[in-house]
This record gives structure tokens, C-alpha cells and sequence, in this order.
């Protein structure tokens, strides 16, 4: 979907960082772009409602807070173009959702059938002992 102007929506991303070592950076598991403030919490909401059963009860407990009473404040939040932050910690790993206002460029998106070979040269950060 190629447009003549930028689309108001949301980037969202999914992070998880290892609590047991300080020496790891937190590492980038999903994103998401959505169109819609509703759609943005709902990304977030599926995902909580698929791993819940696997949570641990303090996690769980974490995860089916933000279903019920938080997600309606992310949801305003959003709605006033404020980024949010989802947060549960199971065992020694945080995971961590943001979901933050954007501006998409009709000059990129992910629709295409097939992206671009430099796409597949992208390599994570990796720590250097100085950082």
C-alpha cells in the first residue's frame, strides 16, 4: 500500500532481558506495526493471553493486571499519541512490549512479497566489553 502522504500509526516492539546477567543487552523479539490504537493493545493483549499459561503465578498475575485494568490506560494513552511500556518478569527474564506513536513513510513498508537482500545483512548489536 503505496501513499502520497505519511499514515498516523503504531510501532510496536517486544524485547526480553536477561535480569541474572547485567552483561547482556536486551534482545529485540518482535514488532509490529499497527494502524490503530486498538490495534496496537490488541498485539499486546493476544500475546499476553497465549503465554499466560506458561507464566509463572507472580507473571501471570503481572500479565492478567494489564488485561484487566491496564490495557483501558494504554488505550487512552495511546489515543493522546503517549507512548506505552507492558512489563512481566518471569523467573530472571523481563519481557518488555512498547508501543509508541509514529509517522509510516509512503516510502517504506513491510506489505511488499518480498524485501530487500540487504534485510538479510542486518546483525543485532553484540556488547563490546567497553560498553
Amino acid at each position: 500500500m503505496l501513499t502520497v502522504k505519511p499514515l498516523r500509526g503504531y510501532w510496536c516492539e517486544c524485547w526480553t532481558e536477561d535480569l541474572s546477567d547485567g552483561m547482556q543487552w536486551p534482545a529485540l523479539r518482535a514488532s509490529f506495526d499497527a494502524y490503530s490504537a486498538p490495534q496496537a493493545d490488541r498485539w499486546v493483549a493476544v500475546t499476553l493471553r497465549t503465554i499466560s499459561p506458561a507464566l509463572d503465578p507472580d507473571a501471570s498475575d503481572q500479565a492478567w493486571a494489564w488485561l484487566y485494568e491496564g490495557r483501558i490506560a494504554t488505550r487512552q494513552a495511546l489515543m493522546r499519541s503517549q507512548p506505552c511500556t507492558v512489563t512481566v518478569t518471569q523467573d530472571q527474564t523481563r519481557i518488555t512490549w512498547t508501543i509508541r506513536p509514529v509517522l509510516f513513510l509512503p516510502l517504506a513498508h513491510r506489505q511488499g512479497t518480498e524485501l530487500p537482500p540487504c534485510t538479510q545483512e542486518f546483525k543485532p548489536r553484540t556488547p563490546h566489553a567497553s560498553d
